[in-house]
């Protein structure tokens, strides 16, 4: 699907891990959506597709380098970097092996723009870190527009309750690397 944007757009933005979905994985859900009468129209079959997913990246397959925290230090410095100029941030949250981020565009910056330089930093870091090359990151990334208040609220809901839903902490600002953790951190201050 080709992303959506531009400027002041507002964008609910996951990125994984080269590891954490394989394509064989997909290809066998595709042939199973695509013979289940239960999913007879295209709405349909890509909800399921996307529920899939969810359940799979929250299950955490793949190495998770994202649980090392000198790995998730490196994500959540390139997300926090540009906030404000490039991006607003409403709401982040590292997983294991991937990533969400609700942001609102600024003028004349594109989505692409945006995520590719957090890959590109992040990857080159960590497989530093690792001591290891290749892929860090899957190639592309899937983001969907915010459309209303509510679809907001509750995109910024599912994100900080990601680990929790995950069953990695019992409430979302326990969880270190995410923007509830970030708020709760800096209400104490």
């Amino acid at each position: 699907m080709p992303h959506r944007d531009h400027d002041g757009a507002v964008h609910h933005v996951t990125f994984r891990l080269a590891d954490s979905l394989p394509a064989s994985v997909v290809a066998r859900w595709k042939e199973e959506i695509a013979d289940d009468p239960a999913f007879r129209d295209d709405r349909a079959r890509q909800q399921q597709m996307y529920e899939r997913v969810q359940r799979f990246e929250d299950a955490g397959h793949g190495k998770c380098q994202l649980r090392r925290p000198e790995i998730a230090v490196l994500v959540r410095e390139a997300l926090l970097r540009f906030d404000g100029e490039r991006y607003r941030l409403a709401a982040w949250c590292i997983m294991p092996n991937h990533v969400h981020v609700l942001l609102r565009q600024t003028q004349g910056v594109r989505l692409g723009e945006i995520v590719g330089s957090w890959k590109k930093w992040t990857a080159r870091r960590a497989n530093q870190i690792l001591g290891r090359d290749g892929r860090f990151w899957m190639r592309d990334f899937r983001d969907r527009a915010i459309r209303s208040a509510r679809h907001w609220a509750f995109t910024l809901h599912y994100i900080e309750s990601n680990p929790v839903k995950a069953g990695l902490c019992r409430r979302p600002e326990d969880w270190r690397w995410g923007s509830a953790w970030e708020r709760a951190r800096k209400r104490q201050c």
